[in-house]
């Protein structure tokens, strides 16, 4: 699909800016708002496909991907802020609800590498738009609009300390935590290497290795290791330790790279992108644990939700450069773009604390001690 709305939106890499900016949006408006609105966010999606079918010029497009933008970035902070307060087994069942994305990011491919072949390739978005209106029903009929913290008593679990201290208090909480902006910085480049070589992969095939128009299958490959990767890991990042492990991955990831760049073997560059999926798959789950490990429990759930958010904007936003790099000096250039991506990614993660400040006390603080704190 990236390769068909080139080719009609001469322009269409600057529609990522927009969509760049819903990501951000959405992650501040789930700091300010109520935390009630998942189902809102879904439904953001299903006015974006609506328009975006009909395959509409390019300047409405763009505008869409704003609103899409915005209400995946809700759903991203509300539903990682909601696994990552529970309590009982939230390691696993943050590898599964990463699984699930990576799982739709694999059948995504699969669907759109068959309308890219038909004149009417817009029509895509039928299927996304299906998918987004179920999506909005199953958000009403589990959760019916109930708060965060009444979903997690009938759930039984417990429910940890929040801030009374609400919108701006809470919003100067979140953003004069230092740890808060290393992890959120590591997703925005987690995601975008994720994208990018999701992405970016299938013209690299098509132009590099001369693969036909069903190169877009390695990017289902990819998706589906990086899916897989998140459930059957599980057990490695125990052993290993979290923190330990996800420094080999990367290890092993960055190597595979060289592999796909290097070593002119169509079949051997798809099975190197998919080992690569699998093993870049565990890597977001584990931050999210992370910032559960280490972040004060009366912000979690609003800090969660703008490292998920503000990193979501990473999908649009370091594909968009990367492609505007490899339009002025050729697709190989990708490679480069990835290697330091990768090395950011890496860095960010080696400099956020491994364990909690010492807290003496476990109450949230009063706004009058924020501002000394912060003074």
């Amino acid at each position: 699909m990236l390769c068909e709305s080139i080719d009609n939106y001469e322009v269409s890499l600057y529609g990522a800016l927009t969509l760049t900016q819903g990501f951000i949006l959405g992650a501040v408006a789930n700091i300010f708002l109520i935390e009630r609105i998942l189902a809102a966010g879904a439904s953001f999606q299903i006015i974006t496909f609506c328009v975006q079918a009909s395959a509409p010029p390019f300047g409405v497009f763009a505008v869409m991907n704003l609103v899409s933008g915005f209400g995946a970035a809700l759903q991203e902070a509300l539903s990682n802020g909601f696994v990552g307060s529970l309590t009982f087994h939230s390691k696993s069942k943050m590898g599964f609800l990463h699984a699930s994305y990576g799982l739709g990011a694999f059948a995504a491919p699969l669907v759109s590498t068959q309308f890219a072949q038909m004149e009417r390739w817009s029509f895509h978005y039928f299927v996304a738009l299906g998918l987004a209106i179920l999506n909005t029903l199953s958000m009403i009929l589990v959760f019916r609009f109930k708060d965060r913290e009444v979903c997690l008593r009938e759930g039984g679990e417990l429910v940890t300390a929040t801030s009374d201290a609400n919108g701006k208090g809470k919003f100067r909480q979140i953003m004069t935590n230092r740890s808060v902006h290393f992890l959120a910085f590591f997703v925005l480049f987690y995601v975008g290497v994720e994208v990018t070589i999701g992405g970016w992969i299938v013209t690299y095939i098509i132009d590099v290795r001369k693969g036909g128009p069903s190169s877009g299958y390695i990017s289902s490959g990819f998706f589906g290791g990086l899916s897989l990767g998140r459930v059957i890991l599980l057990p490695v990042n125990k052993l290993v330790g979290e923190r330990r492990v996800l420094f080999i991955y990367a290890a092993l990831a960055f190597g595979l790279e060289f592999v796909v760049w290097f070593v002119p073997s169509l079949i051997g560059n798809a099975v190197a992108v998919s080992i690569t999926g699998l093993l870049l798959g565990p890597m977001f789950p584990i931050v999210m644990n992370q910032s559960s490990r280490i972040l004060p429990p009366w912000i979690l759930t609003g800090a969660v939700g703008w490292i998920a958010g503000f990193g979501s904007a990473g999908s649009a936003l370091l594909p968009f450069l990367t492609g505007a790099i490899a339009d002025k000096h050729g697709i190989q250039t990708d490679f480069d773009s990835l290697v330091a991506m990768m090395v950011v990614m890496v860095l960010l993660f080696w400099l956020t604390p491994s364990t909690p400040p010492a807290i003496t006390d476990r109450s949230p603080p009063s706004e009058s001690d924020l501002e000394k704190e912060i003074r």
